[in-house]
């Protein structure tokens, strides 16, 4: 770190996170990737800047976003979908 240089941390709940990636998410995300392919695909959303990285586990887009910025405030939704994950219960598709 440069001297001179004062660093602020940003602290956010986890619902603080989910708000701002599912703001992004609607504001425009969503348009561009709900289509074809990508349904049923893990999108990862950084919170802070809107930048998007989307696979079929989310683990790689994950590490991307990371590697760019290692404190990265990411959440991650399944495209087309009302949950990312079903245990035990169902998952219902928002996108035909």
């Amino acid at each position: 770190m440069q001297a001179g240089v004062i660093m602020q941390a940003i602290f956010w709940t986890i619902e603080e996170v989910a708000q701002r990636a599912k703001q992004f998410y609607e504001q425009g995300i969503r348009q561009e990737v709900e289509h074809g392919d990508n349904i049923g695909k893990m999108i990862v959303i950084d919170a802070e800047t809107g930048e998007y990285v989307i696979d079929e586990s989310g683990v790689e887009s994950t590490l991307a976003l990371k590697q760019k910025n290692p404190n990265a405030r990411l959440f991650m939704m399944r495209i087309g979908y009302n949950a990312a994950f079903g245990f035990g219960g169902t998952m219902e598709r928002t996108v035909e």
